[in-house]
């Protein structure tokens, strides 16, 4: 494993990102950085997510419009993906059970594993409703 300097920047980035459980967008944290650091680049908040997703210490997670999400918490677990607004939620799920049981019967080793679940969030379902 590389060693790697020391980043204000990069601790702050993984910071924001451990504040929230909103699942942000390269461009949310951006924002939320840019208050802190005026100098900061896109490009640089970009190279930190991805380094943090390479050294396991975040997720991505990707909506179905093909935009990545981040999400500080790396342990498996499921999540709900919006169709409509696009939003990722944590998502508790029985089937997360049933991996630790599936992987205590198992001779090999389970890495990782994901699971979504796809709809629409309450927000975008009650605006459905209203709409019809």
């Amino acid at each position: 494993m590389r060693t790697l300097k020391y980043s204000r920047q990069r601790e702050y980035i993984k910071s924001c990102l451990a504040a929230t459980d909103t699942h942000p967008t390269a461009n949310d944290i951006y924002l939320a950085v840019k208050e802190e650091y005026p100098k900061i680049s896109l490009g640089t908040v970009y190279r930190n997510l991805s380094l943090l997703v390479e050294l396991g210490e975040a997720k991505r997670l990707t909506d179905t419009n093909g935009t990545d999400h981040f999400d500080a918490i790396t342990r498996p677990h499921a999540h709900f993906v919006c169709a409509a607004c696009q939003q990722i939620r944590d998502f508790p799920s029985i089937l997360e059970e049933a991996a630790e049981k599936f992987s205590a019967g198992f001779a090999g080793e389970i890495t990782d594993y994901d699971i979504y679940f796809y709809g629409k969030c309450p927000a975008c379902a009650a605006e459905s409703a209203e709409g019809n």
